[in-house]
């Protein structure tokens, strides 16, 4: 499966990275929806959610721990969503799992 991410991930298309090791990119999107709209990635290519497997959950957790480092880096920690959408009817675009760290203003409920 190719897609931007897995395009901007080969270094095909230019992003602006935030972080980046072995296992996981961090990019600002360019489209934000806040001061502060980061999306992190695998780089290992995963459509969504739902398809990750049981060997995964390590790569998830280590989302999840790059999110709170990045909310610490860009002074969000006290406020921020971070979220993943799963499939068409979810609101995913990009069928490559991505989450979406957004802070920098105070975010009104969803409900």
């Amino acid at each position: 499966m190719t897609t931007v991410f897995s395009k901007i991930i080969a270094g095909k298309l230019p992003c602006k990275k935030v972080f980046e090791n072995e296992r996981i990119l961090a990019i600002e999107d360019i489209a934000p929806v806040a001061p502060v709209h980061i999306l992190i990635m695998p780089k290992k290519e995963i459509p969504n959610l739902q398809s990750a497997e049981p060997e995964d959950m390590p790569l998830i957790l280590e989302i999840v721990e790059v999110a709170k480092m990045l909310a610490d880096e860009f002074n969000i920690e006290e406020g921020y969503r971070l979220l993943t959408n799963n499939g068409p009817d979810g609101g995913q675009v990009v069928f490559h799992l991505h989450f979406h760290l957004i802070g920098g203003r105070k975010l009104s409920h969803i409900g």
